[in-house]
């Protein structure tokens, strides 16, 4: 589902999302009807709260976690704002998280965080 939402938020022709602004509204309204998800509430500043909240969903496992960071950090590297930061951080946290709950290493999680730092 995450893979679904990130691909009708930034790829495919039919991306009709004119401001990363909308872009963000979209996905808001998406995960709370979807899967009753509030990203707000992720991406509140209390970052100890963040792993007990996505532990709340069963669904929530360390790939769909990715996914999630992989969806924060697009809209990160798409802001020019002082809200991109907020959202790489974020996106951050969502990959340490991943690499605490995964006892798989990833080449791929570790390139994208060091792009998220490159460009913090």
């Amino acid at each position: 589902m995450l893979n679904a939402i990130r691909r009708k938020l930034f790829g495919g022709k039919e991306t009709i999302f004119v401001t990363v602004e909308e872009q963000y509204s979209d996905l808001v309204e998406m995960l709370l009807r979807e899967v009753d998800f509030d990203l707000e509430r992720i991406l509140s500043p209390d970052h100890d709260k963040t792993d007990e909240y996505l532990s709340r969903f069963s669904g929530f496992n360390t790939e769909n976690i990715e996914h999630l960071a992989e969806i924060i950090s697009e809209i990160g590297f798409s802001r020019s704002d002082k809200n991109a930061v907020r959202y790489l951080e974020k996106a951050l946290l969502l990959y340490d998280i991943c690499n605490l709950r995964s006892k798989i290493y990833s080449l791929e999680r570790e390139t994208k965080i060091a792009a998220i730092k490159r460009a913090m």
